[in-house]
């Protein structure tokens, strides 16, 4: 008999939650190859583990935590370091308003920040995260991720040019 991950097999799993995972580890990390190699690994754990899930959202958030604990071990086993300048120097996208050009809009801007803000801004904003499941995806307190989350929109005001900045 098949395993079951909250009522969903493997490869089920693996569809519904795969780009959600490369999604994480994108804002995690910078190299492509890194990326794949962290996804890989966070479904080869799920799979090896085989841990027991109360629902889909415990899977998910598992999954997420999996995602970027694997991505802070590549980081630290990798020497090469990305210049945030070399970040900077590819131009802003123009958004026309749409729905789509606003997401990637957005993408821009959080690939300009530090690790540490992309990750609670993209959890809470794109995957409808609050406040205490972020901390307990990340392993800290509720108090720093308020204070992550404030520091980054203020970030990101500041490269949109916003009134605060």
């Amino acid at each position: 008999m098949a395993r079951l991950y909250a009522g969903l097999s493997f490869d089920e799993a693996v569809q519904r939650y795969a780009k959600t995972v490369y999604t994480a580890c994108v804002v995690r990390l910078s190299g492509n190859a890194e990326v794949d190699d962290c996804v890989q690994n966070t479904f080869v754990k799920l799979f090896r583990k085989s841990p027991d899930f109360h629902d889909e959202n415990h899977l998910k958030a598992w999954l997420l935590r999996v995602a970027i604990n694997e991505c802070r071990k590549a980081q630290r086993l990798s020497r090469r370091v990305v210049s945030l300048e070399v970040l900077s120097s590819s131009p802003q996208p123009q958004s026309s308003g749409t729905a789509a050009e606003d997401i990637n809009d957005m993408s821009w801007a959080l690939m300009r920040l530090t690790p540490k803000y992309r990750e609670v801004l993209y959890l809470y904003y794109f995957e409808d995260y609050k406040v205490d499941e972020i901390a307990e995806i990340l392993g800290s307190k509720s108090g720093t991720v308020k204070s992550l989350l404030s520091r980054g929109r203020q970030k990101l005001r500041e490269l949109y040019g916003g009134d605060d900045a």
